[in-house]
C-alpha cells in the first residue's frame, strides 16, 4: 500500500534512510575502541533493538526498569538501565531480571548499593553495577572523585555486585549547535575522567566500561578514544532539533498528517501535541515533494496551526512533520509504519510506548 493511504496522524520511518543511519554509526565506530550500546528511549520498539544488536551492538541501554523488562522478555540478552532504581519493589524485581541476562544498573549512593546487593542476595543472582560520576548534566552522580572512589570501593566489596566502571552522561553538550563547543567540553570531561581512572587504578579498582555519550557527541568520542560504550538512541531516526548539528546522520523518522482545514494566512493539520513531541526545537514541515512549508506555527492538542504558509495546501493534502524530539514523539505511538519509495514495508509495535517506571 502507498504511505499516503495511512489513516493520520501516522508514525512513518523511510526504511533506506533508517539501514544508512545504522551503516554510517557502524562506520563511525569501526576499529575504534567505542562500542554502540545504543539507547532504547529513542525507538521504544523491540524489533528494532534486535537489528541493533544483529549489527554488533554491544547490549541495549534504555531509562526505566519497565524498559527493561520489555527489553528482556524480548530476547534482549545485554541490558543497562542507565538510572538509578530505589524503591523496594524494583529492586527485587531488578534482581530477579539480572538471573535471565547480563543486566547492568547505575548507582550513586552507597545506600542504593547495599540495597541492590541485598536484593541480589535475596534472588541469587549478580547485578552489574555502574557508578554514575556528575559531568556537567546537573542531575544524577558523585560530583567528587573521593566520593566516587568510596562508591566504587563499597560497590566491590558487596556481594551479588559487580563493579564494572563509569557512567559519565553529558547530555547538555549533545544539542550545541557549535561542534567547537561540543568538542571543547567533551575534552574538559574526558580529563576529569582520565583523573578518576588513575585515582581507582591507584586505588586497585580496574575501570572495564565507561558508558555514555549520544549522537551528538558520537564521532568526537570514537575519535577521543576513551569511552568504550556509546548510549547514541537519535542516530536512527534524527529530528529537527539534530536537523540544525554538522552529525553524520538524516532524518528517518516523520508524523504523516493531513491538511483538515484552510483559510486565507492559515493551514490546519491533524497533528498535535498529542501526536508530537513539542519539548524541543519547533517542528519542520515538509510536502510530499519534500519542499519545506515555512510559517509560524502554533500547536494544539488534536492540530497545528502553519499561520501564513509558504505553500498553497489544499484540504485532504498530505505533509510530513520533522518531529522536535523524535524520543517523546515515538511513546505518543503504538505502531510504526517502515516505508521505501512511498510504499509501506512493515508495521512495527512501539512495544515499550509509556513504559515510564
Amino acid at each position: 500500500m502507498n504511505v499516503f493511504d495511512l489513516p493520520t496522524p501516522a508514525l512513518i520511518v523511510d526504511e533506506e534512510t533508517l539501514e544508512q543511519n545504522m551503516e554510517r554509526m557502524d562506520e563511525l565506530l569501526r576499529g575504534k575502541r567505542l562500542r554502540l550500546r545504543p539507547h532504547y528511549k529513542s525507538n521504544k520498539c523491540a524489533a528494532i533493538a534486535h537489528r541493533q544488536m544483529a549489527r554488533g551492538a554491544v547490549g541495549i541501554t534504555c531509562a526505566k526498569l519497565s524498559e527493561a523488562e520489555d527489553l528482556i522478555f524480548s530476547g534482549i540478552d545485554d541490558v543497562l538501565i542507565a538510572n538509578q532504581i530505589v524503591e523496594k519493589g524494583k529492586l527485587q524485581r531488578l534482581a530477579y531480571l539480572a538471573g535471565l541476562c547480563r543486566l547492568t544498573v547505575c548507582v550513586d549512593d552507597i545506600g542504593n548499593a547495599e540495597a541492590l546487593s541485598q536484593a541480589a542476595c535475596a534472588a541469587g543472582t549478580t547485578i552489574h553495577c555502574l557508578a554514575e560520576y556528575e559531568i556537567g548534566m546537573d542531575r544524577c552522580g558523585v560530583t567528587d572523585p573521593v566520593s566516587y572512589l568510596a562508591l566504587a570501593r563499597r560497590i566491590t566489596e558487596l556481594p551479588h555486585l559487580t563493579y564494572d566502571g563509569i557512567q559519565a552522561y553529558a547530555g547538555h553538550i549533545s544539542h550545541m549547535t557549535s561542534r567547537q563547543e561540543r568538542e571543547t567540553l567533551t575534552a574538559a570531561n574526558a580529563e576529569k575522567l582520565r583523573s578518576l581512572v588513575r585515582l581507582l587504578a591507584e586505588n586497585g579498582i580496574t575501570v572495564s566500561t565507561i558508558s555514555g555519550g549520544s549522537t551528538g557527541t558520537a564521532d568526537i568520542k570514537a575519535a577521543e578514544g576513551l569511552y568504550t560504550e556509546l548510549q547514541a538512541g537519535s542516530y536512527l531516526f534524527l529530528d529537527s532539533t539534530y536537523h540544525k548539528l554538522d552529525v553524520p546522520f538524516r532524518n528517518s523518522l516523520y508524523v504523516l498528517a493531513t491538511v483538515v482545514s484552510r483559510r486565507p494566512g492559515l493551514v490546519v493539520l491533524d497533528a498535535g501535541v498529542k501526536s508530537l513531541g513539542v519539548d524541543q526545537d519547533p517542528p519542520v514541515i515538509l510536502t510530499a515533494s519534500g519542499r519545506e512549508i515555512r510559517g509560524a506555527f502554533e500547536a494544539n492538542e488534536e492540530h497545528l496551526k502553519i499561520f501564513d504558509p509558504s505553500e498553497e495546501l489544499p484540504v485532504g493534502e498530505k505533509v510530513f512533520i520533522i518531529p522536535g524530539h523524535c524520543c517523546s514523539t515515538v511513546n505518543l505511538y503504538d505502531r510504526l509504519y517502515l516505508f521505501r519509495n512511498g510504499v509501506v514495508t512493515d508495521r512495527l509495535a512501539v512495544t515499550a510506548r509509556g513504559r515510564s517506571q
